[in-house]
């Protein structure tokens, strides 16, 4: 199929009467071989362009490089959007109460008699739930109670976590306790097992999710899809997908095969029209918080320090195996002692990386992630989502829980995600909780001294560039606001008019 960022297909064209961020001076942004080739005084004056250059007004709209979401989980998001909402479930009951007028929903209807290839009805997923803060426990007497022997799997906000009833252990061969949870591995294992859906199915929803993400200005986005994710890209590409770049993940089960076929992080992969791109290592060594599992210095307040789930020893091996493949390490770290422990490893594998969430951090800490050259990658509205969790599991510490400003103070770089589906992805959303620590709900912010200016979220929401520069990619999202100038209000649902890739625009085209 032709590729649809070939420069050499892509016209000339001028994004006139443009403003940066900050500046009441139109410019002239012109795009040349899918780069932004010059930012100069708007000339006002279409026919002085070049033959053959398209000329888009943009009547004075501000423009910012494309945004980026540095952490997504694309196929659970993907299928997130398509299952049972359970977010604003407040407790146990709450939620096996949705779940069962569903259920009852469609037996009403007929639509529980669908079958899936097996010939079984199909499986019951939903998705959201924060048992952290429920004043009640899940139960499997509880899901069972309402789901009438249909098979059902719920799993958290989190992903660390599925709450199944005694169908679906049954179904997938699992053994159910009296909780009915699954925690940290089997409940990833589950997940993957839920998400194995025709490839057209999800490939159809992925399509969706990807121009939906386009809409808000999203030019690419960092997927830590569990699983062998570069032929899934492949395909979707090919099928058509052209609405981000992809930068995908491998996670160390996989390393020796990616070793093998001659990948490294930053490498382009061929047939992807130059959309995929080989990401980082990710290697998972605590849980979350939510499950309280995140691995902690001092206890929670039920027992425990969580789950380190990979032994330091371990972790220094991958390190160094990472460094010598030419792979960047991703290493997911939410607990304190976890973030300690990624910190250690980076240090003695002599080599720079990403912490993923580094939600809660030794203050002595901060300082390092600096000198060491590594990566602060977070996803700031978790700390709306789960500053009720933080308060509960870490009393009298929560000034050092998402700590954004400490981080940049101490010469750290921040790298702005969503996690989705743990939280939407909309890099709006994210650099909203960054910059104001509050949502729109009337509820007051939470340790606003951890708050980023607008600019800061910006800039490590566009991979440090945070204004249009000669020489950049022509990643570009044009929006009806100045986002340094816009309510709180605006700013989280700042409307984007157009989104570019390349020079192509991926959505609107005024």
């Amino acid at each position: 199929m032709p590729d649809p960022l070939d420069p050499s297909r892509a016209p000339d064209l001028v994004l006139a009467s443009a403003r940066q961020p900050g500046n009441e001076a139109c410019v002239d942004v012109h795009v040349r071989g899918g780069a932004v080739a010059a930012v100069v005084p708007s000339r006002q004056d279409a026919s002085t362009a070049p033959a053959g250059t398209r000329v888009v007004d943009l009547d004075g709209r501000s423009v910012i490089p494309g945004l980026w979401d540095e952490h997504v989980h694309m196929t659970q998001w993907a299928l997130a959007t398509n299952r049972l909402d359970l977010s604003d479930a407040g407790s146990a009951r709450e939620a096996a109460a949705v779940v069962g007028s569903h259920v009852a929903g469609s037996h009403a209807t007929g639509v529980s008699s669908r079958i899936d290839g097996s010939g079984a009805v199909a499986t019951l997923v939903g998705v959201g739930f924060r048992d952290a803060v429920w004043p009640d426990l899940p139960s499997l007497d509880l899901l069972d109670g309402v789901t009438h022997g249909r098979p059902t799997a719920l799993i958290s906000h989190d992903l660390h976590c599925v709450w199944l009833n005694s169908a679906a252990a049954q179904r997938y061969g699992v053994q159910a306790h009296a909780d009915g949870l699954l925690r940290e591995d089997p409940a990833f294992a589950l997940t993957r097992e839920l998400g194995n859906l025709p490839d057209a199915v999800v490939d159809r929803w992925v399509q969706q999710a990807g121009k939906a993400a386009a809409a808000r200005g999203v030019v690419g986005i960092v997927d830590f899809e569990m699983t062998w994710n570069r032929d899934a890209w492949l395909r979707r590409i090919s099928g058509g997908f052209a609405a981000l770049r992809v930068e995908a993940g491998v996670y160390p089960q996989d390393l020796d095969r990616a070793v093998a076929e001659g990948l490294r992080t930053g490498l382009g992969v061929a047939g992807s029209n130059g959309l995929l791109t080989v990401g980082p290592l990710k290697v998972l060594i605590d849980g979350s918080l939510n499950t309280r599992t995140a691995f902690c210095v001092d206890p929670y307040p039920a027992g425990g320090h969580g789950l380190l789930t990979v032994s330091e020893p371990e972790l220094l091996a991958l390190l160094v195996r990472a460094r010598q493949a030419g792979f960047v390490p991703a290493v997911h770290a939410i607990g304190d002692a976890a973030n300690r422990v990624a910190l250690d490893a980076f240090e003695a594998a002599g080599i720079g990386g990403r912490v993923e969430h580094a939600q809660f951090v030794r203050s002595e800490d901060f300082v390092r992630f600096g000198r060491l050259g590594v990566t602060a990658s977070v996803q700031p509205a978790h700390a709306l989502d789960d500053r009720d969790a933080a308060e509960a599991n870490w009393p009298g510490r929560t000034d050092r829980a998402f700590p954004l400003r400490s981080l940049v103070a101490a010469g750290a770089r921040l790298a702005l995600g969503s996690d989705a589906p743990v939280a939407p992805l909309d890099p709006w959303t994210a650099m909203s909780a960054a910059t104001a620590r509050a949502r729109q709900d009337g509820r007051g912010p939470w340790h606003a001294e951890q708050a980023l200016t607008r600019q800061e979220a910006l800039t490590a929401s566009t991979r440090g560039r945070g204004r249009i520069r000669v020489g950049d990619p022509a990643d570009i999202a044009v929006l009806d606001g100045d986002p340094r100038k816009v309510s709180d209000a605006e700013f989280a649902a700042m409307p984007v008019s157009a989104t570019l890739v390349a020079g192509r625009f991926t959505h609107g085209s005024p």
